[in-house]
């Protein structure tokens, strides 16, 4: 989509769903967690691996794409407390948008705050972060969509390679992030291109233009590192002189679908958005919005509707300024299909976006990256879906029903000491064979040091002794995971404790 990135909006107040449907949903999501291990599709379904249909019901959260080489906002806010407030709000799935910049070796995230907040972050490149991100996801039951925006951090291009980005080196990349994330099932699937559009096309054979033919190569080769992930294939622009939105187009799938190697794995993914990003003809139409349907119908939403596979509306947004773009997004949540009345037999769909910094459409977060547009917010309420399963299994499968002692350790570093006091941080890890529920960390200084301030924990002191206990956020903690946290003391030059740490 055309996307300036630099430019917030206040977004304008608009209609709220009645307090009732809010509150349905909101029981829906308290359902019971599905979502276990990797997932594979059944005609139009998406199945967890125990074979319980589950719904992606998501927010774009975008930054990785752009210079920053990191997602957006952490220059205000910790990701940990953005993943939490997203979990409670009722999305389950983060489509996170990167360039094939962070790929690179020694790729560095700009614009993150590591004053008292992402501290755990310090020093990090971008792909170590991504690493955070997708750890602290799986462990609050939340899932991840890998989305291939752009080539590079300049733009987005019409086709899945450039002049300094060609095909072998795109390829190549989606092979190492299905490496690096194989066994980890809280990445359950890559979107292998975001928005081809015109010179791309569907079908035609040429294939330095064809993308679903592309797709194919693409996703065939992302199936032979890690044959678990789902692949998601968006639209073109144009197919047989139909124009459509970017990505957004994809009636060639009916005689020309795409072809994996690996059965039960292809979703496809439309884009959709109102006339706060572009205007299109059917907006004027008399009819509107009752004509809405029938567009959708005929660009991708037959695809569900013929039972050919999952389709995933990956993108659509709105500043919900115009009424025209009110009625649209009221109409296309109707279409969608509510949870409370189909569950998880509809289309699956992610939101753009988190970021308030979407220049055309804002976001669910207001500029202060604290506030929540509750309007917005308010319609995706009735397609909101149950959250999955915390601490996605790892490659053995969908988790070890045996029993287990739940065992921790802790190191403890000093990051900076200036005489006066210093910085320090503890890192918790699970060393036993089940997940932690909660853990606490002990320690005794040698000198007169004291606590002044702590995050990511709550702590006591008695003497020397200091007692850390996890936050609400922190506490669960995967088989190998870990969780850290940080604190400030005074006065400095004392020397490392030793750390010992008890976990249930």
């Amino acid at each position: 989509m055309f996307r300036t990135l630099r430019r917030a909006l206040c977004v304008a107040a608009a209609l709220l769903l009645p307090l009732a449907g809010v509150q349905s949903a909101r029981a829906d999501v308290a359902a019971e967690a599905a979502g276990g291990g990797y997932w594979h599709t059944s005609g139009r379904q998406i199945l967890d691996a125990a074979g319980q249909p589950v719904r992606i019901a998501g927010i774009n959260w975008f930054g990785f794409e752009t210079a920053n080489h990191v997602v957006h906002g952490l220059w205000a806010r910790d990701y940990k407390s953005m993943i939490d407030q997203m979990k409670s709000l009722g999305y389950n799935t983060i489509r996170m948008p990167y360039s094939d910049d962070i790929l690179k070796s020694g790729t560095m995230p700009d614009s993150i705050n590591t004053d008292g907040k992402n501290t755990d972050l310090r020093g990090l490149t971008s792909l170590q972060v991504l690493d955070k991100i997708v750890a602290y996801a799986g462990q609050s039951g939340l899932k991840i969509v890998l989305d291939r925006h752009r080539p590079d951090a300049a733009g987005q291009s019409a086709l899945w390679y450039t002049a300094s980005v060609p095909e072998s080196t795109w390829i190549t990349n989606l092979k190492a992030l299905a490496a690096r994330y194989k066994g980890n099932s809280t990445v359950i699937g890559i979107d292998l291109h975001n928005e081809p559009h015109d010179p791309a096309c569907w079908g035609c054979g040429d294939t330095s233009r064809d993308w679903r033919l592309a797709a194919q190569r693409a996703g065939n080769a992302v199936l032979s590192v890690n044959p678990e992930l789902l692949i998601m294939v968006e639209g073109v622009q144009s197919h047989n002189g139909v124009n459509g939105w970017w990505g957004g187009n994809l009636m060639g799938v009916a005689q020309y679908p795409v072809q994996l190697e690996v059965p039960g794995r292809l979703v496809y993914s439309a884009h959709d958005y109102a006339t706060s990003v572009a205007q299109q003809s059917w907006f004027s139409d008399p009819s509107f919005p009752a004509n809405m349907p029938g567009i959708w119908d005929k660009y991708w939403g037959y695809i569900f509707k013929q039972n050919i596979a999952p389709v995933w509306l990956g993108e659509f947004g709105t500043t919900l300024q115009p009424s025209v773009d009110q009625k649209w997004l009221a109409e296309l949540v109707k279409y969608l299909r509510s949870t409370s009345a189909y569950g998880a037999d509809s289309f699956h769909w992610t939101f753009w976006s988190w970021n308030p910094n979407s220049g055309d459409t804002g976001g669910i977060l207001k500029d202060d990256w604290q506030t929540v547009d509750t309007a917005k917010d308010g319609y995706l309420a009735s397609i909101k879906a149950p959250g999955f399963d915390a601490g996605g299994p790892g490659p053995g499968g969908p988790g070890d029903p045996g029993g287990g002692n739940a065992t921790c350790t802790a190191a403890y570093t000093v990051g900076s000491d200036w005489g006066g006091g210093f910085n320090a941080e503890v890192k918790v890890t699970n060393a036993g064979s089940v997940p932690l529920k909660s853990w606490k960390v002990t320690w005794t200084w040698s000198g007169s040091q004291k606590v002044t301030n702590m995050w990511n924990a709550s702590h006591t002191q008695s003497g020397a002794t200091v007692t850390a206990v996890n936050a609400a956020h922190n506490g669960s903690v995967p088989v190998g995971g870990s969780a850290s946290f940080g604190l400030g003391g005074a006065p400095g030059g004392g020397a490392v404790p030793s750390v010992s740490c008890t976990a249930e």
